[in-house]
């Protein structure tokens, strides 16, 4: 039964990043957000196929899973979010440069984190990963008061109700293990799994709604609201 709910988590989330990461990119032209979603989906599929395998951590499809997983908490599910959503909440459009910049900090920061995937509590980097998380809560705390702003009162509640739960299995990742959880950490990761790909989606929606308010008070060009119809 553990199993299944982590396979289903795992098919939700990627599902929720490939799909969500191409509607970010053909309606909004959204890169930051569109290619991180899709960072997220493919790790997650790599994380898939890595447990049907038998989960041997000396697979080289681990150290390819910790890598996405330290891109994503270190730079990918904060600084690149919050750039990628401050398209609709401070109309900021990064240049290409920015783009490529910001992927390769992530890339970077991936690549360094990774000497300490071993079990053992590593608390300088993991403080790290609880206090970008925390900063960037701050601004989707901010994002979900936009949206109850514009009337969008689902999606701010849902925004941040996924948000919160994100925090908790943040908090949780490193410090907190689950009671009773197995030696893979079965039940952890699908719930974290899960949340992941709530957060992906809701935000994919709620940045939605604010870009429909911004065409609708002018604050983009209505070539955009075209865009999102033909896609």
């Amino acid at each position: 039964m553990k199993e299944l709910l982590f396979l289903l988590a795992d098919l939700w989330m990627i599902f929720a990043g490939f799909y969500c990461g191409w509607k970010f990119i053909r309606r909004y032209n959204n890169y930051l957000l569109g290619l991180e979603w899709m960072v997220v989906a493919t790790s997650g599929s790599n994380f898939l196929l890595w447990s049907l395998l038998g989960g041997d951590e000396d697979s080289p499809l681990y150290s390819v899973a910790y890598f996405f997983d330290a891109f994503s908490r270190s730079v990918g599910i904060t600084l690149i979010l919050v750039m990628g959503l401050m398209s609709v909440t401070h109309r900021y459009k990064p240049t290409v440069a920015v783009d490529v910049g910001a992927f390769a900090l992530a890339i970077v920061a991936g690549l360094y984190l990774q000497q300490f995937r071993s079990h053992e509590l590593h608390v300088g980097p993991a403080t790290y990963y609880v206090v970008v998380n925390v900063l960037t809560t701050l601004f989707l705390a901010y994002f979900s008061w936009r949206l109850w702003g514009i009337g969008a009162k689902g999606l701010a509640i849902g925004a941040g109700l996924a948000t919160a739960a994100a925090s908790v299995i943040a908090i949780t990742y490193d410090f907190f293990p689950l009671p009773g959880d197995d030696a893979h950490r079965t039940l952890f990761y699908s719930a974290a799994l899960a949340t992941w790909g709530v957060q992906l989606f809701v935000y994919f929606l709620a940045y939605g709604a604010l870009h429909k308010h911004n065409v609708a008070t002018g604050a983009v060009p209505a070539s955009s609201a075209q865009r999102v119809a033909r896609s």
